[in-house]
């Protein structure tokens, strides 16, 4: 091979392993300007978009040591998505994206939490609430029980005519 494409070999593999996830995403026939929104989206969510030979991709998942059924996801037009941190998000703003390319765009599959899941699954991942909004839900459930109590002692101070009157000390 030539030095040029050692060089690009050795970014695709170093992306995919430094990585927490690998989204694995069909693009034909998709306009730049699609291709441009999805890219500043996957930049506020610390994530990259890669367009790569299929055959780097193949060496990249080999060296990852992903299955050999991940080999029939790079057919077509290929590109990944790789990057850290909430995979949720990042599946959302791709699933935007192939509803955006009016077809022309597909997920075919991803490398996440160490296993090689399909398109079917990466759907259901980018319907999942991501951590922050997980832990709001959270912590509104947690509040819910002492703010009950404080509406209940409220409403019953209310109708006993104001807080009782503090006691002066004996002298």
């Amino acid at each position: 091979m030539r030095i040029e494409k050692v060089a690009i070999l050795d970014e695709v593999v170093a992306r995919v392993k430094d990585s927490d996830y690998c989204f694995i995403v069909n693009h034909g026939g998709v306009t730049v300007a699609q291709f441009a929104k999805l890219r500043k989206a996957l930049r506020a969510l610390d994530s990259r978009l890669l367009v790569a030979k299929n055959t780097f991709l193949a060496k990249a998942a080999k060296a990852q040591g992903w299955s050999e059924e991940v080999n029939a996801m790079f057919v077509g037009n290929t590109a990944i998505v790789t990057g850290h941190g909430e995979p949720t998000a990042v599946a959302k703003a791709i699933m935007e994206f192939v509803k955006d390319s009016n077809g022309k765009a597909a997920v075919k599959g991803a490398d996440y939490d160490g296993k090689i899941v399909d398109a079917a699954m990466v759907e259901a991942l980018s319907k999942v609430p991501g951590k922050n909004e997980l832990r709001a839900t959270l912590l509104m459930l947690l509040k819910e029980p002492a703010t009950r109590l404080a509406r209940v002692l409220s409403e019953k101070a209310k109708k006993e005519g104001g807080a009782p009157a503090a006691e002066a000390p004996a002298a």
